[in-house]
């Protein structure tokens, strides 16, 4: 197999050729087909997420074919397509696994970050963790569905049923999740970049009702609104832009400090609120709504050799919707 190796901080991911891996027990080999890049990605690449798997291949947005099953495998076929995202496996056994949130398990493995990933034409994924995807024919148009798409859509949960909903950072996880809300007949306000233009009449384009930068305050107040982008400055800007009783939903891993703000802000019982992670319930239902939902990805695509310069153009937001390598 070949992948794109993260091994330091301040060094470019280094094509390296491995033998072909073996699946253990509970386990698959999938065939990367595509794997979407993630903002994610950046921060374990870039240092922002502490103690990654060293060295590590990143990649957790990825679709590809069943070609090897271990021992005490019974739900997957050879051939089958599949889906595999950022959580990658659970114990199982802690308080906040039989409480049914395991997202918050406290023995976790993530995929491209304490496991290896999908920056690779190979990976060996937990067969419980891995999605069948019937009827998603093109990989790379779904592969941006297993972080952007899931972690949008367990962001718009727990914003609630707010008719009026900003999101604010217009990229990968933005522009799926207001494709879904505006199927769901609720209003989209996007926030962009200050005087970025053109993210501005893409969210336009996919329906959005209103879109402007950042720093600008909304036609009418939010019922919630979901920060996409990694900038603590967003939160009380977003605070400011929700009614009374507003939702603010942190939808990143990491984001820099929150900036100190006045109480009145937030008070009126306004929220705010983080998502960790995903669930596999968030994966099956996603996964059964972006189809009927008509949810179509904006994807530019890059040779995994080129995985370096798909992360710098992310860096610099030099593309609409998602990155998506392919072997």
């Amino acid at each position: 197999m070949k992948a794109m190796v993260f091994r330091a901080v301040g060094t470019p991911l280094s094509l390296e050729e491995r033998p072909d891996p073996v699946p253990g027990k509970g386990e698959i080999r999938v065939r990367v087909e595509a794997c979407a890049v993630c903002r994610t990605d950046l921060h374990v690449i870039d240092g922002d997420l502490p103690n990654p798997k060293r060295p590590v291949i990143p990649g957790h947005e990825i679709v590809g074919i069943v070609d090897a099953i271990g021992p005490e495998v019974s739900d997957h076929k050879i051939g089958e397509r599949v889906g595999v995202p950022w959580l990658g496996h659970t114990c199982g056994h802690c308080s906040y696994c039989t409480d049914h949130r395991e997202n918050l398990c406290d023995f976790p493995l993530f995929t491209g970050y304490t496991r290896d990933g999908g920056f690779a034409t190979h990976v060996i994924a937990d067969a419980a963790f891995a999605f069948p995807m019937p009827g998603f024919d093109d990989p790379v148009a779904a592969a941006p569905l297993m972080c952007a798409g899931l972690i949008g859509w367990r962001s718009l949960r727990m914003a609630g049923d707010g008719k009026r909903i900003g999101l604010y950072g217009f990229g990968a996880a933005a522009h799926i999740i207001a494709q879904v809300c505006i199927w769901q007949g609720r209003e989209v306000y996007g926030f962009t970049r200050p005087g970025d233009i053109e993210a501005q009449k893409f969210a336009l384009s996919l329906g959005a009702r209103w879109c402007g930068g950042s720093d600008e305050a909304p036609p009418e107040a939010l019922d919630a609104a979901m920060i996409f982008a990694p900038v603590g400055a967003l939160v009380p800007a977003a605070l400011k832009a929700v009614r009374k009783g507003g939702r603010v939903v942190c939808g990143g891993i990491h984001m820099s400090d929150i900036p100190q703000f006045p109480y009145d802000i937030i008070w009126e019982e306004r929220e705010i609120l983080s998502v960790a992670n995903l669930t596999r319930d968030d994966a099956r239902e996603f996964l059964a709504i972006a189809p009927k939902a008509g949810v179509h990805t904006t994807t530019t695509v890059y040779p995994l050799t080129r995985a370096n310069e798909a992360l710098a153009d992310l860096r610099a937001g030099r593309f609409s919707g998602a990155a998506v390598l392919v072997p």
